[in-house]
């Protein structure tokens, strides 16, 4: 048995059987490209396995050390890598520049961060593992479009060949004249690498006479106002002063290009695996440097708590008492994992999870509660009452306590929101219940929430809350 079958054997261990099958099949038998920066959603839609049983799969074997993460900035407009990171540790709270779009963003892990996973060198040699050496449509490819842009299998070449007209290898300290003639039209001179672009808006009268047009590639490079040029004949001056290959090319605005473009596809967000409880598990405290502020434009927060848990401790005495907290703390974080969602920590008798959409989390909690209602008539008695508060919004990812965790007025108010709660009915904002799938959810099951307004400590407005029966 080699060295590789070994370490399938043991994902097997820990991942769902099937996933673990998939991904030896794409180890052994996929082409180099398929098994770089793999995004686990088109994965796992192509092999028709589940999600979130596959994205716990390749964390797994990335545990193991079959595959590799990286942690990849993409750009909102265009779907380009601006950045790519083995952690995210490494990825700036700061505005990234896409040159190609002329447009700043500020980072935010649900919107931008992308985790693929890329086969480890250990395991099997693929040519992006060089990807300097890459061929410059391959490059293109392979580095420089995200997983989210689903770019064709079989006639990949054939369409970019409709609107790149002319790519350039250059070396490093090397010099080259890329010399065509423009049609009327923008046209766009792009180098992936350093992200330098010069953007051409050719119009007017046609011109025999060659115009020359300089570019130097660097990492400083910045995005060049737009030229103004005849269509006819240029020369394009590239010179590289990166220490590594450059690849120039001009590109074509045209139908083809837009049409790529927007073939977009899910990817696995830097939100989603915070929010997943493998990951936690397996990554622990590794995740976000004790500096860094990482923005989260919509999670959802599910607070619970135990009512008259001291006095629970009083009657039936701390080591019965115990066993019941721990068996509800078990079943609690088995409705998390199951509804995708992650158990960030627990305060005394409390728990703090969060999902990426409220539908999972107003789920959970249903369930949370039939689980109480069960727990307490095996024991005939009612001693599990708990209290639940949901609320989405905006937040910052940060590291506190050597444990990843979130800050912000959202984790405030769903905080509240469980505080004000009974233990006969879940409470949850507004902007939990204005999500059309936590409405279906709701209709489905047959409950109907009443609303009030509520004032919390600390909160300028009130607020509405909803009763969920």
């Amino acid at each position: 048995m080699t060295e590789v079958q070994a370490l399938f054997d043991v994902l097997r261990q820990s991942a769902q059987p099937d996933v673990a099958d998939a991904m030896e099949r794409l180890v052994r038998d996929a082409p180099d490209r398929k098994l770089n920066r793999v995004n686990a959603l088109a994965f796992a839609a192509s092999e028709g396995l589940d999600e979130e049983q596959t994205i716990a799969g390749f964390l797994h074997a990335s545990r193991l050390g079959l595959f590799d993460l990286s942690w990849n900035i993409l750009c909102p407009g265009c779907g380009g890598v601006l950045d790519a990171n083995t952690s995210l540790k490494t990825v700036h709270s700061t505005q990234y520049t896409c040159e190609l779009c002329a447009a700043g963003y500020e980072p935010t892990l649900d919107e931008m961060v992308d985790v693929t996973f890329t086969v480890s060198p250990r395991v099997r040699r693929i040519e992006a593992h060089n990807p300097h050496q890459l061929p410059p449509l391959e490059y293109f490819r392979q580095m420089h479009w995200g997983s989210g842009v689903d770019l064709p299998e079989d006639d990949y070449e054939a369409i970019i060949d409709e609107f790149i007209i002319e790519v350039l290898e250059l070396p490093p300290g090397e010099k080259a004249v890329i010399s065509l003639q423009l049609p009327e039209g923008i046209a766009i001179v792009f180098e992936p690498v350093t992200h330098a672009v010069q953007f051409l808006d050719v119009k007017g009268e046609p011109t025999k006479e060659r115009r020359i047009i300089p570019m130097v590639f660097d990492r400083n490079q910045a995005h060049s106002d737009m030229l103004t040029v005849q269509p006819g004949p240029v020369r394009i001056q590239v010179e590289n002063h990166a220490e590594v290959r450059t690849l120039p090319s001009v590109c074509l605005v045209n139908d083809a290009l837009h049409s790529m473009l927007n073939r977009r596809r899910p990817f696995l967000t830097a939100k989603r695996l915070l929010s997943n409880q493998t990951f936690r598990d397996i990554y622990r405290t590794d995740t976000i440097d004790v500096d860094q502020r990482l923005k989260i434009t919509s999670l959802t927060f599910l607070f619970t708590d135990l009512r008259g848990s001291t006095a629970l401790y009083e009657r039936v005495g701390d080591l019965a008492a115990f066993d019941l907290v721990r068996a509800h703390f078990s079943v609690l974080n088995e409705i998390v994992a199951e509804e995708a969602g992650a158990v960030v920590k627990t305060i005394g008798d409390a728990v703090m999870a969060t999902f990426t959409t409220s539908d999972r989390a107003v789920a959970a909690a249903i369930r949370m509660r039939e689980a109480m209602r069960r727990l307490n008539t095996e024991h005939g008695n009612e001693d599990l009452l708990l209290k639940i508060g949901i609320h989405e919004g905006p937040c910052i990812a940060v590291s506190l306590n050597e444990r990843q965790d979130y800050f912000g007025q959202t984790v405030n108010i769903a905080s509240r929101v469980q505080n004000l709660a009974t233990s006969r009915e879940i409470f949850a904002t507004g902007s939990v219940l204005k999500d059309p799938h936590t409405s279906s959810l709701l209709t489905d099951r047959g409950l109907s929430p009443t609303s009030r307004n509520v004032a919390l400590r600390g909160i300028t407005n009130e607020i509405a809350v909803f009763a969920i029966p």
